[in-house]
């Protein structure tokens, strides 16, 4: 086992790091913790790994300091807790002038496919002058068992499939300066991406692929959080419910979703199920990080448990995979997309109903600011949409404290004349155009609406390392 240890080593601190496009995410500030990296399958997480290595060797620390070491390596099948020392003991055998300099970082990936890590990683966290990073798949990484593993030894950062910016960026396209204020040429063709974003998604794998191969690709994935993630991790056994329940929850994103008749709808199609165990399958699927729910907003919990609520898949690429109508997904696409934007912001999201009845889409809470209310509208180019889209905000305001309002629209067509119409404390955008701007990192809810929040450190968040 040494001898298979000794050479991913020597490969770990020799050779080259891996083509990747950056990413605008950063860990939290916070020193002398374990950062577990985690999200949905085929996300990114072990590409920011390498990210991480980069950024740190940019800022001077040795190649041979940052050590990348994967443990999913049949050469280290059957490995226990008590041989994890052995990594580090061979690391500081070969570079023994790094020891207790704090100049070391560790990044294990897959590092659960070893029973007992945990013990391992907090020991070496109170005896060792070193910073390390856990990844691996969230089937045995999931945020709740991090947190108990570890015992408020560990702080986590989420990664998301690709944010819009981050695909532009991918493409080779990512825009400069302010996106309010871009030459008309170059507006048209972000839009005409920024179309492509919401019906592709951001999955990096699923960049760039036809149709059809794009949909397979996606579906696998789901697949694979149905098996490994759901059925292998929680033992469940009604794969049937299970299917139908995801099946459900992709192909009707943005809407509400009733437990209860759901369930029902189950029972008189003769399938056997609890609704138990429903709840319990639609808390793995969020734990798995595929779905993503918003409730309503209230000041009670009762009515906040009691009501319906909104179901968004993690990408808005999974919607044109599992939609079986035919028709076009925009809308739905549109406020998945908003949805993963405000989380990347870290912002609270619940969904707001009047009092008589009008819906908006979320009421987003930012860690330091204002809260906002932001309503999701694929086109406001009819005069009754925005009739009927103003007059929700409008009583949502008043009924809210007066919260400033954000409408989000696909495109531009439209903006102008909605602008103008528009009730006083609302400001009507396009949707791409407030995912762009800050250049990068967790930006403002609008450029009026800001909150503070952790920037990337990094002086190449805007290049693509090739």
């Amino acid at each position: 086992m040494r001898e298979p240890i000794r050479q991913k080593l020597a490969d770990a601190v020799q050779s080259a790091l891996p083509a990747i496009t950056r990413r605008d995410i950063c860990l939290p500030a916070v020193p002398g913790k374990t950062h577990a990296v985690i999200g949905m399958r085929r996300a990114g997480k072990t590409c920011f790994l390498h990210q991480l290595q980069r950024e740190r060797m940019e800022l001077g620390a040795p190649r041979e300091t940052q050590v990348y070491f994967n443990f999913d390596d049949e050469r280290l099948a059957g490995m226990e807790a008590a041989q994890l020392h052995w990594v580090l003991e061979e690391y500081f055998l070969r570079f023994p002038q790094h020891r207790d300099r704090r100049k070391v970082t560790f990044y294990f990936d897959e590092i659960q496919v070893v029973p007992g890590w945990e013990s391992f990683v907090r020991r070496l966290m109170d005896s060792e002058k070193v910073d390390v990073m856990v990844s691996g798949s969230s089937a045995k990484m999931l945020s709740r068992e991090i947190a108990t593993a570890l015992r408020g030894r560990a702080m986590e950062t989420l990664v998301h499939p690709f944010s819009f910016r981050e695909c532009l960026r991918h493409q080779n396209a990512e825009p400069e300066g302010d996106p309010a204020f871009l030459p008309k040429a170059k507006r048209s063709a972000v839009e005409k991406r920024f179309a492509e974003f919401l019906l592709n998604g951001g999955f990096p794998e699923a960049q760039g692929l036809a149709t059809q191969d794009r949909l397979p690709l996606l579906q696998g994935y789901v697949d694979s959080v149905i098996l490994r993630d759901v059925v292998e991790r929680h033992g469940v056994t009604n794969v049937v419910a299970l299917r139908r329940l995801t099946r459900q929850l992709l192909g009707a994103a943005a809407g509400l979703f009733s437990m209860h008749r759901f369930f029902t709808d189950q029972k008189s199609q003769g399938i056997a199920v609890s609704k138990d165990g429903l709840h319990a399958m639609l808390g793995h699927l969020e734990d798995a990080f595929m779905i993503r729910l918003v409730p309503l907003h209230t000041a009670s919990e009762r009515q906040r448990q009691a009501n319906p609520r909104k179901a968004y898949p993690v990408d808005a690429g999974l919607i044109a995979a599992f939609d079986r109508t035919g028709r076009p997904n925009t809308g739905h696409a549109l406020e998945t997309a908003v949805l993963v934007e405000l989380e990347r912001r870290k912002c609270e999201r619940a969904y707001v109903r009047t009092s008589s009845g009008y819906e908006v889409d979320f009421l987003a809470t930012p860690p330091v600011g204002k809260p906002a209310l932001i309503q999701v509208c694929a086109d406001m180019s009819d005069a009754e949409t925005r009739a009927r889209e103003f007059r929700a905000m409008q009583e949502a305001m008043a009924e809210h404290k007066k919260l400033p309002g954000l409408l989000l629209t696909a495109g531009s067509t439209g903006v102008s004349q909605a602008q103008a119409e528009a009730p006083k404390g609302v400001t009507v955008r396009p949707a791409w155009e407030w995912m762009l701007e800050g250049g990068g990192g967790v930006r403002g809810l609008t450029k009026n609406l800001s909150f503070s929040g952790t920037i990337s450190n990094s002086k190449l968040t805007q290049d693509r390392v090739r």
